[in-house]
Parts: C-alpha cells; structure tokens; sequence
C-alpha cells in the first residue's frame, strides 16, 4: 500500500481545527509566535492525541498582527533567530509533555518558512535550534519544509531527517516557488482542483505551474491549510480521493 501524509497547520485560532484533526495525519500546531500558544496550545495538542494525529511545532517570527507573513530577517542574527525557534518549540515540547504527546517534527510559519528556505544562515541557526532540542523530545526531530536545497542541507548536516512538503491548495510559479497570496488564483478554493492537484502529488510526483509548465515535485507530506476558506471540506475530499487510489494516509514516521 502507498502512503503519503496529510498535514494542516493548527492552533492558529483561525478555522476548525477539531474537524481538520479528524482527517489528516499530522498537525503542526502554533507556539504564539504569530497564533495560537498557551491554553489554545494545549488544547489543539490535547486534540490532536484523542484523534491520533502526530504533532509538530510550527514557530514563526513573533508578528502576531501580521500573521507571521511579512519577513523579519533582518532584526536577527543566527543567535537571536535561533533564540526565537527555540523558545516556541520548547513551549510544544512541554504542551506535549502534560498531554502525553510525542513531538515527531518541527515546521515553520509564513515568511520564517521562506526564509530558512533561502537564507544559508538562516537555515542552519534554525535547524540548529531544533537539533540541540533533541534532548528535551522523546524523540528525534525531523524538519518539515519545502524542496529547498538550502534547508535540506543543513539538516542533513546535523543529522536530522527531512520531509519534503507540497500544498494541495497553493499554486506554484515555474520555478518551483509559491505564488504570492497576494497574486491572483495563489489560493486554490475549488475542490476539483485542490484534490486534482493532490493526486497530481502523490501519484505523479509533479505539479502544474501557474503558467502551465510542469514541475516535479516528489513529497512526502501535503499541506492543506485550515484557514483557506472551506478548509475541511476541501481536506475530507482530498483524504476521500487519495483513499480510493490505495494510499494509507500517516506520518511518514509512523509508515
């Protein structure tokens, strides 16, 4: 049996995250930094164990009026960046602790995600940040990112695993980028196209472009968001049609 791995970031405070814990694998859960944090925090992590969904932590620059999109880079060093990252993540670990949960992964947010994507530094004083938390989860960590060869590296670096992430729900530019949520179409909200382009993803490995050009795109993990409008009747579509093509839907650590 194939198997591939839905993932929604939650905690966020922005859409049913009780729905969406009840059709997909792993939930990468908000630490405060742009959403989320505190009871919020332990709730969606205690949710997340009565629904038998892995947890990762999903650390972001702290923007809260900005939702963690607009880039923070240049307030920060490799110190003070990996100060950030470890301090979120630190508070999942511990939410996971009183709830029972084990931390299999860590994911970051918006515009910290695109950076520790892109930035050589950024990337390694975030992996780092992860790396030396191992002694604090139960487990080892692995990073969930996109086909980035930058973040990919650094964590093959310190030794930690990656998981290649591909959205259903976004469209991709033709060199591999998402679009800009501000662009037109960036958001897919029609349920023929999020589930067409998931089986795209699992079966194919590849992607249509907003161009119409194709990219391959081999991932482990595919992301649906749960504040895109209509989240988790776009996600039980999804789960419904890569079921019927015989994928087993889990983290890629549990297959």
């Amino acid at each position: 049996m194939r198997v591939i791995d839905l993932n929604a970031d939650l905690g966020e405070e922005c859409g049913d995250d009780t729905a969406l814990l009840n059709v997909v694998s792993t939930a990468s859960i908000a630490a405060g930094g742009h959403a989320g944090g505190g009871e919020v925090l332990l709730e969606t992590v205690r949710q997340a164990v009565l629904s038998d969904v892995s947890v990762g932590a999903h650390p972001s620059y702290v923007d809260r009026a900005g939702f963690g999109r607009v880039s923070r880079l240049a307030d920060h060093d490799a110190t003070s960046l990996a100060s950030m990252v470890r301090a979120q993540v630190l508070d999942v670990i511990r939410a996971c602790d009183g709830e029972g949960a084990v931390l299999t992964h860590v994911k970051a947010h918006g515009a910290l995600y695109h950076d520790v994507s892109a930035d050589v530094v950024a990337a390694r004083a975030f992996v780092g940040a992860v790396a030396d938390l191992e002694g604090e989860a139960d487990e080892a960590l692995a990073i969930i990112g996109p086909p980035s060869r930058v973040l990919e590296g650094a964590a093959a670096d310190r030794g930690l695993r990656y998981l290649v992430e591909a959205f259903a729900d976004r469209a991709y530019l033709s060199d591999g980028a998402l679009a800009p949520r501000t662009s037109p179409g960036a958001v897919h909200h029609q349920v023929t196209d999020v589930v067409e382009q998931a089986l795209s993803l699992a079966i194919e490995g590849q992607v249509r472009a907003a161009d119409g050009s194709v990219l391959r795109l081999q991932a482990e993990t595919i992301c649906l968001h749960g504040d895109t409008g209509g989240a988790v009747g776009l996600a039980r579509a999804v789960r419904a049609a890569l079921e019927s093509e015989g994928f087993s839907i889990q983290h890629p650590e549990r297959s």
